[in-house]
């Protein structure tokens, strides 16, 4: 064995020796021989590709793999698949943007196309939409083989043989087949309705995207002349369609709006948003505010345009802003879509697709008033909108500056406009108060770590407005699996969708052709249209249990991982990705995807920021791997606890690199020892091993419940202990200042702590822990990641008739001494002319088993031990005249 002990360890080049090795020996590989009952399943998160790495992914990630290793150890076979995140509008925008094009999907197919030489994304090169996705592909598999190499390095023990990316073949069928069954059960559905819009990229946005931002606006005075008695909602009052708005939880006042009287029947109403006079529909006012009690059931009409609508009541309307009136347009935001539909008004939309006002005016707005604003952008319109009201004299004061909350599309830069349209819907609660409840007890089954994560679960279930939008309007993506057929006059019938058989899946509707149907009746009357969007790229993710497991392709695979153990991720994504694989299972399978889940907190910089590429204080994972090595950095991972967001801390960096490599010194020198057979017989050697069979206990019960952070914790203390304390014990009897069977004993001892040492490092040093565990065995043996995790009763067994403080009494002695020796700074190796120990009988009992040993690592003849009733001490004198010193233990 001293042959393959290095010399001179070093952690250099650790990192690519045995990801290489581990891969030979299929450390990660999944057995699927084994049962259900042996597996351990884990639903792990897509590897994004669409943007730059940065610590707070390698946080996460890491915490996924410590569970993976330990109960490999564990002697499960671990279901841990890799899979890119490489599906939807994120790639897009990063095809765009390297590349320097856009996707035109009028344009034929050519397959000789190349991007230009020298990309300009501001005058980006049209592509047809086959060749956008081609490109989109291409960038996305040069992009993972990149991030591959960071995720070798950091040592993810995932099976890469079952990698799979959210847009290929198995994603697309899944998904497709996934979305079929809600076809089919009536809980998919498509619909007419107002819907959230970003107009730069042009697609629609679900309520999860969704952020509110602060932006600069104006309040404009807008008067309302008072025109009719009492009325009731004007004729083509209409119940929401079918689907609804997919929208935030919570209302707000239409667009900020405010409003109040004048006298001579006038009403006052202050909008940010004048643009949408054309769309208003009505003015609403608190049912309890008493100042309008006269003023509900008449009509007012609309400046510039003379429409009349009328005034009504309505719980959301604010008493407390502006004047307490509020203008309702359809649709400046999302409390207009819930008047809209509550109050059963018609519907005047002016805002397209393209973020300008309509070329044709809604119904009942003149046309020769409304071209002044037809095809203006929404800030042109706004602009024109203010001067046809003040030459109309229908503006009151001056404008007024405000700061408001708007919402925004999270990756967007624009507010989002509402549009009304045909969109693909998905049940999911927001209306379905019994499938609310399903789901908020399907949160309650979910076993959460830490537990207070349910509560943004149950939020988040709670705050839901309306169901699931999860059509867009994009090109990567997986298409809805649907045509429509055409009538007589080349129109479709939305609402008898054309769907594949199950077994042709999947399919690209653009590409291939209904069944019953041929390729030449495509676009023509009578024949067929495909549906033009995609799905949601989170209605794909929502699908990973099924997707990993090979629920549309490998039954039997999947019977032996479903539903799986863990879903770990991030806490931003509880409303996205948990709840929507939650609905999914629900929907589908009638329970939950996993039972547990394992929450991860941000990474925040040393100032305790949180960590963003615009504010400039993003740590890329290169940066701690080349400076500190994987294993400190994992170690860093390792003690943040789940659930809390951790600083970036170099300090802690350090301290994990300095283990690493007092691992392998102290490990050197335990393993160039003489070999020793037998087990450990002094009562030093076998009262470590009594201590860590406590350590064992506490580590496999921390793992247990997903709290590494404490495994490392009871771990790590253990090995400094090890390293600094016991080592340094019991060295000169291993070398044999006593005798043989006092060396043989010690070595065995020190055998059988670094055998298990190792094993309880091993899943967040895994490079270290291997290298050294190489040095004593061979061939598969030769990995740690295929020992089993340690058994506690060997160790505590070799204890057994021990005082358990025995280890304590033994540090303590040790640093009184090096404190008398620092103080007097002299060597830790300087000669002690006197060490007494004054501690009470029990104590001393227990320090007679280790006199020697402690005479012998204080440099002195012998240890005297002092019974006493009074307060404990050590007393060491050195042999320097300058060298007295007598410390009382503390």
């Amino acid at each position: 064995m001293a042959d393959r002990v290095p010399e001179r360890p070093s952690l250099d080049g650790l990192e690519d020796r045995w990801a290489e090795r581990w891969e030979d020996l299929g450390v990660g590989r999944f057995d699927r021989s084994r049962s259900r009952a042996g597996v351990f399943a884990i639903d792990a998160p897509p590897l994004t590709v669409s943007g730059s790495l940065h610590v707070g992914h390698v946080l996460s990630y890491t915490h996924t793999d410590l569970v993976a290793r330990f109960q490999r150890m564990r002697g499960r076979t671990v279901f841990y698949p890799v899979a890119w995140d490489d599906n939807g509008l994120p790639t897009e925008r990063r095809v765009q943007n390297v590349l320097g094009v856009r996707c035109d999907p009028t344009l034929p197919y050519d397959p000789d196309f190349s991007p230009p030489s020298t990309p300009d994304p501001r005058r980006p090169v049209p592509v047809s939409r086959r060749g956008f996705i081609e490109l989109c592909e291409r960038l996305a598999a040069e992009d993972e083989a990149v991030f591959a190499g960071v995720w070798r390095r950091l040592g993810l023990s995932v099976d890469w043989s079952l990698a799979y990316s959210t847009i290929d073949e198995r994603s697309r069928r899944t998904s497709q087949l996934g979305f079929l069954h809600d076809l089919a059960r009536g809980d998919a559905y498509r619909a007419d309705a107002p819907t959230l819009w970003d107009v730069d990229f042009r697609t629609a946005v679900a309520q999860a995207e969704v952020v509110d931002r602060e932006v600069d606006g104006t309040w404009h005075a807008v008067e309302f002349e008072v025109s009719g008695g009492g009325a009731d909602a004007p004729d083509g009052g209409a119940d929401a369609p079918g689907g609804g708005a997919d929208a935030p939880g919570g209302g707000a006042d239409a667009s900020g709006d405010g409003a109040g009287t004048s006298g001579g029947g006038v009403a006052t109403v202050d909008t940010t948003r004048p643009e949408l006079l054309p769309a208003c529909v009505a003015v609403v006012a608190n049912p309890d505010d008493e100042r309008y009690r006269g003023l509900v059931g008449r009509t007012v009409r609309t400046p510039v345009f003379g429409v009349e609508v009328p005034v009504l009541a309505h719980r959301l309307a604010d008493p407390q802003k502006g004047t307490g009136l509020a203008m309702v347009c359809t649709f400046g935001d999302l409390t207009d879509v819930t008047w809209w539909r509550e109050l059963a008004l018609p519907a005047r939309p002016v805002i397209g697709r393209d973020g300008r006002l309509l070329a044709e005016p809604p119904e009942g707005v003149p046309p020769q008033r409304y071209a002044e604003l037809a095809g203006l952008t929404v800030p042109a319109a706004r602009r024109r909108m203010v001067e046809l009201l003040s030459q109309a004299g229908a503006l009151r004061g001056q404008p007024r500056p405000v700061r408001h909350t708007v919402a925004f599309y999270e990756k967007g830069l624009r507010p989002l406009e509402i549009v009304v349209g045909g969109q693909w819907y998905l049940r999911n609660g927001g209306r379905d108060p019994r499938l609310r409840d399903a789901l908020l007890r399907r949160g309650r089954e979910l076993r959460w770590h830490p537990p207070s994560m349910r509560a943004r679960y149950e939020d988040w279930v709670r705050g839901l407005t309306g169901d699931w939008l999860v059509s867009r309007q994009r090109f990567f993506g997986v298409p809805f699996p649907l045509w429509y057929p055409l009538d007589g006059a080349g129109q479709p019938r939305w609402d008898a969708p054309l769907v594949p058989a199950e077994s042709a899946l999947p399919v690209d509707p653009a590409v291939d052709r209904p069944p019953g149907y041929e390729e030449d009746q495509r676009g023509r009357p009578g024949g067929f249209t495909a549906e033009p969007d995609v799905l949601d790229t989170w209605a794909t993710s929502s699908l990973t249990p099924q997707i990993a497991g090979g629920w549309a392709e490998d039954p039997d695979l999947f019977v032996r991982v479903f539903p799986y153990d863990l879903r770990p991720q991030a806490h931003e994504i509880i409303r996205t990705w948990l709840f929507a694989t939650v609905l999914r299972s629900h929907l589908e399978f009638d329970r939950l995807p996993w039972t547990d889940a394992a929450i991860s907190g941000w990474v925040l910089d040393p100032d305790r920021k949180k960590m963003s590429k615009s504010v400039g204080n993003v740590v890329t994972p290169a940066e701690p791997l080349d400076r500190f090595g994987a294993d400190a950095v994992r170690y860093w991972a390792a003690h943040a606890r789940l659930g809390v967001d951790t600083a970036y801390d170099e300090g802690q960096l350090r301290v994990g690199r300095r283990l690493a490599v007092k691992l392998l010194n102290v490990s050197r020198f335990v393993l160039r020892l003489p070999a020793a057979g037998g087990d450990p017989v002094e009562p030093v050697d076998r009262a470590a091993l009594g201590r860590l069979a406590d350590v064992v206990d506490s580590a496999t019960e921390a793992f247990e419940r997903y709290d590494h952070a404490e495994a490392l914790a009871r771990t790590e203390a253990y090995a400094w202990w090890f390293c600094d304390d016991h080592v340094e014990l019991v060295k000169s009897r291993a070398y044999g200042a006593i005798d043989a069977e006092g060396a043989r004993s010690a070595v065995a001892g020190l055998r059988t702590v670094l055998d298990v040492l190792l094993r309880l490092l091993a899943p967040v040093l895994p490079f270290v822990t291997d290298e050294v565990w190489s040095w004593w065995r061979e061939g598969r043996e030769g990995s740690v990641h295929t020992a089993s995790w340690p058994d506690p009763t060997p160790l505590r067994e070799a204890a057994r008739g021990l005082d358990p403080e025995l280890p304590d009494l033994e540090s303590w002695v040790l640093g009184e001494v090096r404190r008398a020796k620092s103080t007097a700074h002299v060597s830790v190796r300087a000669p002690v002319e006197l060490l007494r120990v004054r501690v009470d009988e029990l104590r001393a009992a227990a320090l007679r088993h280790a006199a020697v040993d402690l005479a012998l690592a204080a440099g002195a003849t012998h240890l005297e031990l002092e019974p006493t009733v009074g307060e404990s001490e050590v007393v060491v004198r050195l042999r320097q005249p300058t060298g007295a010193a007598e410390r009382p233990a503390g």
